[in-house]
């Protein structure tokens, strides 16, 4: 809960500093960016503390119709009229004055089915093939559905996230490596196979060979960095967000959190990253040893999505990987994204509470705990 308040928190200071000239010159206000992120910030927490009060049984009980639920609302993004388009992709939904991403409550969805699909066919994942395999069909069509957008960061990331749950579900090594090696061959296909994300793999390894075309984004990335030194040009001082360095508020957030706060802002950043994955997989493990198989595949699938996002967005901000349009969790500027990270963390401390209730040799709903604890108080 402190790592992922800080960060939100951290996010919403981040985002005023680096939107407000943008939104000025935009749309006439410089707290337009602000006034909407507050009151996402607002809706997300309310919407965690719903979620908290949901059992786990619901989502495992529910699962199949989620990953239907899910390809509805990516098949509903590609139709004209319904699925708005921004900047040459079509990932969101218009909902009125606010825009909803599908792949970020896809992936949910995906999460919750594989979590269940796991439970039921554990033994057969662990000993044949066929166990590995089946969930590969919904996967394809999920896939197939995001590249039709095209949202090639979120197929990397459902991919892995798929992958990682299989994994430690007790796949066979032999059945791992063999896996990752075919959907390294795919991402790469994908990789290469429309020209302008070949032309995104050329540039990111010299942004610098043209800093004014295709490498634009990244050498300003990078020029963010170098003026941030160790400990940053200061709050609000960051240069690079006066319309140099673009989408600086979402994407980009993170360049600008290095810039005006330096190399010790960005790597306590990191940290908190780090504290946050590790709570969301020890709680995992400790399902685990509970025989809570479904609490933990679910918790293990969300630490990765998370994990995963943070990296790459990270990682194209530092000009380690080819620019991708994804948010970096619970900071960057997002409605959907917000929202979704805070329902997956709610879930995640869900499963923790109901945890520690069986611990204790309580039911995991509080009501029929309360009763118990009366009956073991009067004893």
């Amino acid at each position: 809960m402190l790592s992922t308040l800080s960060l939100i928190l951290i996010g919403f200071v981040m985002i005023t500093s680096a939107s407000m000239d943008v939104a000025a010159k935009n749309f006439g206000s410089a707290g337009y960016f602000i006034v909407r992120h507050g009151s996402f910030m607002v809706l997300a927490l309310i919407g965690a503390a719903v979620t908290m009060m949901i059992p786990v049984r619901f989502w495992e009980r529910f699962g199949v119709p989620l990953l239907f639920a899910g390809l509805v609302l990516l098949t509903i993004v590609l139709i004209p009229g319904i699925g708005r388009e921004v900047n040459g992709s079509r990932r969101w939904i218009g909902l009125g004055p606010v825009n909803l991403q599908a792949s970020e409550i896809a992936k949910v969805c995906m999460v919750l089915f594989m979590s269940g699909y796991l439970v039921r066919r554990l033994g057969e994942v662990r000993s044949t093939w066929w166990g590995v395999i089946k969930p590969a069909f919904p996967l394809a069509l999920y896939v197939f559905v995001l590249i039709m957008e095209p949202d090639y960061g979120a197929t990397v990331v459902l991919m892995g996230a798929v992958m990682g749950m299989i994994f430690l579900g007790g796949m066979r090594p032999t059945q791992f490596f063999i896996l990752v090696g075919a959907a390294i061959g795919l991402v790469g296909a994908l990789a290469v196979a429309q020209p302008y994300r070949l032309e995104r793999l050329k540039t990111f390894t010299d942004p610098w060979a043209d800093p004014f075309g295709a490498g634009y984004q990244l050498s300003q990335a990078q020029i963010a960095f170098g003026r941030g030194d160790w400990l940053g040009a200061g709050l609000g001082n960051s240069v690079q967000k006066l319309f140099y360095l673009p989408e600086a508020h979402t994407d980009f957030v993170y360049s600008v959190l290095a810039e005006e706060l330096g190399m010790v802002g960005a790597l306590l950043v990191c940290l908190l990253y780090g504290v946050l994955v590790a709570r969301i997989f020890l709680i995992g493990r400790q399902a685990e040893k509970l025989k809570q198989f479904f609490m933990a595949y679910v918790s293990y699938g969300f630490g990765f999505i998370i994990a995963g996002q943070a990296m790459i967005n990270i990682g194209v901000n530092v000009g380690a990987l080819p620019t991708k349009g994804l948010t970096l969790p619970l900071l960057s500027y997002g409605g959907s994204s917000l929202l979704v990270c805070c329902g997956m963390i709610a879930i995640v401390q869900r499963i923790d509470f109901e945890l520690k209730r069986r611990r204790l040799g309580l039911p995991a709903t509080a009501a029929g705990g309360s009763r118990k604890a009366k009956g073991e108080r009067h004893v």
